[in-house]
């Protein structure tokens, strides 16, 4: 991949999306191919095919799909099995017929077995049960993967997958009823020192253990794996740490001067007990992450506020 290649990023308005294609920016690529949801609807077959007969990438990085966290994806289950699967075959399928030389699919943690030994291991995929209230969605990432795998078996393409932890940071969604972990707690820990609210009330019990890195970390792992990857098996993006939800919680409050306490509801599910990447062969790359847990967050929070300010303007 040089600078002049011909590169489409699918979502390039959403968190992991839009990530790249700042790092893409910043390393000097300016043959950059990109379409919002209003131009070009992923999920619509003849759509994609017009597209990519059309512009014809020479890279592609899916990462356009359909997410949130425990609530979005336990309540809207066929929006996003069906979403994402549309996404997947479509893209995937396109990019072959057009001849791009390479595609980088952005698949999820959630693939893995509920219970599988941790750190997780690529070699653990398809080891046993998954996580009931996000199944759907971690169906259709399978598929996908499974989907790039065989059209490397069956007609030589240069696909692979990528299984990142759980992310954050710029343009990320801070809905507290589909957002993710962090973001979620970002908006609440803000919302409750705002109001001068002495309790933040909590799902689950505080005891499942997450890991986390910055976004624009994960992008510069993608297009270093885009470069320099030659393996046809999935290969893990992660940090190699973990906190509890609880550390996590208290750690975002204190730098956010939030000095309220934590109410945790455990009616409410915990999700997967635990979920840490084992990234030993991106580290053989060479690779490792810039950005602390830490400065990601206060980053992340700037960029929230930043968020909350231009809707107020445009509100007015």
């Amino acid at each position: 991949m040089n600078k002049g290649s011909r590169v489409y990023v699918a979502g390039h308005r959403g968190l992991v999306g839009s990530a790249l294609l700042r790092a893409l920016q910043a390393q000097g690529f300016a043959n950059l191919v990109v379409r919002t949801r209003s131009e070009l609807d992923l999920t619509r077959q003849a759509e994609v095919e017009a597209f990519f007969s059309a512009e014809r990438p020479e890279y592609v990085f899916l990462a356009a799909a359909k997410v949130g966290g425990i609530v979005a994806n336990n309540t809207f289950r066929a929006e996003f099995i069906r979403e994402n699967l549309l996404i997947a075959a479509n893209v995937i399928d396109a990019a072959w017929h057009s001849g791009a030389r390479r595609l980088l699919n952005l698949s999820s943690s959630c693939v893995y077995p509920r219970l599988a030994p941790q750190p997780l291991r690529e070699e653990y995929l398809w080891s046993g049960p998954l996580e009931p209230t996000n199944q759907p969605y971690a169906v259709a990432k399978l598929a996908a993967m499974e989907m790039v795998q065989a059209y490397r078996d069956q007609y030589g393409a240069d696909y692979f997958s990528v299984l990142p932890t759980n992310l954050y940071g710029p343009n990320d969604n801070y809905d507290p009823e589909s957002s993710h972990l962090l973001p979620a707690l970002i908006h609440k820990i803000h919302s409750a020192k705002s109001a001068g609210a002495s309790t933040v009330r909590l799902w689950g019990t505080g005891t499942p253990r997450r890991e986390f890195m910055y976004v624009d970390d994960m992008a510069e792992a993608c297009l270093l794996l885009m470069e320099r990857y030659d393996g046809s098996s999935p290969i893990n993006v992660g940090v190699g740490e973990d906190r509890s939800v609880r550390e996590l919680a208290e750690m975002v409050a204190r730098l956010l001067g939030y000095q309220g306490s934590f109410e945790f509801d455990p009616k409410k599910p915990d999700g997967t007990p635990r979920k840490l990447m084992d990234v030993t062969r991106l580290k053989g790359l060479g690779w490792a992450p810039k950005t602390s847990l830490e400065d990601g967050v206060q980053r992340a929070y700037q960029a929230y506020l930043e968020t909350r300010g231009k809707v107020a303007a445009e509100r007015k």
